[in-house]
């Protein structure tokens, strides 16, 4: 299959991403999603239908290295897509959002090169997902330490792999998985096993019934002596080593998580504005889009989104830098989540009728807060990063006091 997503005989597709015509593309993408987005989230089914489109327009390859075959999109133009597709069912765009990150992440040119090539080839030819499966009932998610319980065991023939992962993301779709685990050594390598999901062993629960996001299809998956070659071993350190961070990539999660849930709440936004302009009480004979009372608040909202687009532009645009990466998502996501908050208290008990929209988008934009990081562990670094950058300003020119007694490990 081609990758130009318009079929336009170059190869280079950068300023097809850029064009006219591509945004015409992705505002269809939106309205075709949004069409069926209200019977996913009812039945909690997964959008299959969509990642087909997807792939036969060649987007499910956007970040893939132009060197391997794929569009090679920056992040400015993958936050494009992303925010059209989630305008329309944001499950779809969270699952493709872990498809980008983990294609983007400079870490898959550690791999074996076979391994890699056939990743991509599988991703370019037959619209093949990956995503990492780290989160596990005892533990929880990894970001706030602990080492795994899934167990990959050294043998002969490869890795055995036991163990159960929670909020797999697209698991009903998924074709490779970063299976995140720790081996059976005396000193264990902690990180991720890459698992191809038809492997025998491996066992779907489908047990995904959340208050939003509804579609992603996050089951829990257990791995039960689940055999793959040692090779496959393909981002394991020493449990205890320093984190193998990426900071451009924890940018790219930040502005692509924040552009889903900022578009959750324009479509929130849009919803209002025309039932706004719909809604005519018998006793006012004009529509509550004619009194200042509802034109000062969808100022207000059309603030907040604004100041949402601003900050999701700049970052992607390269204008802030990692180390703040995290603040995009904090501020967005809440901000998102006071603009549905503001729409349902505008429209009272229309906009919590199952009936209506604007009830999905509440409980999709709700989800924000349980994407790593969460908000306290931002507000927290932020604050810690803060008073360390102030320890450091009043260490003499001679060594002096300060900084002794704060870690880099709490600078960071």
């Amino acid at each position: 299959m081609p990758t130009s997503v318009l079929r336009l005989p170059t190869a280079d597709h950068t300023p097809q991403l850029d064009s006219p015509e591509f945004a015409a593309l992705l505002d269809t993408l939106t309205a075709e999603f949004a069409a069926t987005a209200a019977d996913h989230d009812r039945d909690a089914s997964f959008p299959h239908a969509n990642f087909e489109r997807l792939h036969q327009l060649g987007l499910l390859g956007l970040t893939v290295p132009r060197a391997l075959g794929g569009l090679g999109a920056d992040l400015a133009q993958t936050t494009r897509v992303v925010a059209a597709v989630a305008r329309g069912e944001p499950s779809t765009a969270l699952v493709l959002t872990m498809q980008y990150l983990q294609h983007a992440s400079d870490r898959k040119a550690r791999w074996p090169q076979h391994l890699l090539d056939r990743v991509v080839r599988e991703t370019l030819r037959d619209g093949a997902l990956i995503n990492a499966l780290r989160v596990e009932p005892e533990l929880g998610t990894p970001a706030r330490g602990g080492l795994p319980n899934t167990i990959a065991r050294r043998t002969p023939e490869g890795w055995r792999i036991s163990g159960r992962k929670i909020y797999s993301t697209g698991i009903p779709r998924l074709t490779w998985l970063g299976v995140w685990a720790r081996s059976d050594d005396a000193e264990p390598l902690v990180g991720s096993w890459l698992v191809r999901r038809d492997t025998p062993g491996i066992t779907v629960i489908e047990n995904w019934d959340h208050l939003g996001m509804r579609a992603t299809g996050s089951h829990e998956v257990v791995f039960d002596n689940v055999l793959v070659p040692l090779d496959h071993a393909v981002e394991v350190a020493p449990a205890g080593a320093a984190p193998d961070l990426e900071p451009a990539l924890l940018l790219w999660m930040s502005v692509l998580l924040s552009a889903i849930y900022d578009a959750v709440a324009r479509s929130a936004r849009d919803w209002l504005a025309t039932w706004l302009e719909e809604r005519v009480p018998a006793n006012l004979g004009a529509p509550l889009s004619s009194l200042p009372r509802f034109q000062e608040a969808l100022g207000q909202i059309d603030a907040q989104l604004f100041s949402n687009r601003v900050l999701i532009d700049a970052a992607a645009n390269g204008s802030i830098a990692s180390k703040d990466a995290f603040q995009i998502k904090y501020l967005v996501t809440n901000q998102a989540i006071e603009v549905v908050e503001k729409a349902i208290e505008l429209s009272g008990n229309p906009g919590l009728s199952r009936t209506n929209a604007l009830q999905r988008h509440y409980r999709d934009v709700l989800c924000s807060r349980i994407h790593t990081p969460q908000n306290d562990t931002i507000l927290v670094n932020a604050g810690r990063a803060a008073f360390a950058a102030r320890a450091a300003k009043k260490i003499s020119p001679a060594g002096g006091a300060g900084l002794s007694s704060i870690t880099a490990k709490e600078a960071s």
